[in-house]
């Protein structure tokens, strides 16, 4: 796949991801200035993010991320107005250590060196193949269902726990009834 020129970028986005947070640095196309955010590392978070980048910039929208796989890359799969290159982490991190000897690790720094090998080295980096719609739709449902799950284990767990607690005080003698659910006629 050829990569596209410049110009049919809204905007060249670095991620460095984390298990709790992911560092964004942002560059919007015809401009230098570099703006820093994050997101936790929360579904609801990150599509909110995508939707504020997609009323922001429009699209296609070109993001360097470190992994071509996992759920920050799936989830941003989805949007047909992202355009993903992954980028070896080892060769994050010899581009890192280019630029800091100490080769002391800054997730924020990070993200700025994934922009920047997007936008000065695009031509050496592979997009990952957008997703069908049918496959985003997909992928869509399996999410809901996976919300559908937890909540479903969160609510039974609640449950567990109150029965629990309400057997315990019947037998220890307790005076004061644990009334689980009010019902009103």
């Amino acid at each position: 796949m050829k990569p596209l020129p410049d110009d049919e970028f809204t905007a060249f986005i670095g991620i460095d991801w984390a298990d709790t947070k992911h560092d964004i640095c942002l560059q919007a196309a015809h401009s230098e200035r570099h703006e820093f955010s994050r997101i936790e590392h929360k579904v609801d978070a990150i599509d909110q993010w995508a939707m504020l980048m997609h009323q922001r910039f429009g699209g296609p929208i070109a993001v360097a991320l470190e992994l071509s796989k996992g759920p920050l890359v799936y989830a941003l799969q989805k949007y047909d107005f992202f355009v993903l290159f992954p980028i070896n982490p080892s060769t994050l991190a010899k581009y890192r250590e280019a630029f800091k000897p100490s080769r002391a690790k800054d997730d924020p720094t990070d993200a700025e060196h994934a922009l920047d090998l997007l936008v000065h080295h695009r031509d050496r980096l592979t997009a990952l193949r957008p997703q069908s719609a049918p496959m985003r739709t997909l992928l869509h449902l399996v999410e809901q269902r996976r919300r559908l799950v937890g909540d479903k284990t969160r609510f039974t767990n609640r449950l567990g726990y109150a029965l629990k607690h309400t057997s315990r005080k019947r037998s220890t003698g307790s005076s004061t009834p644990t009334r689980l659910c009010s019902a009103t006629s």
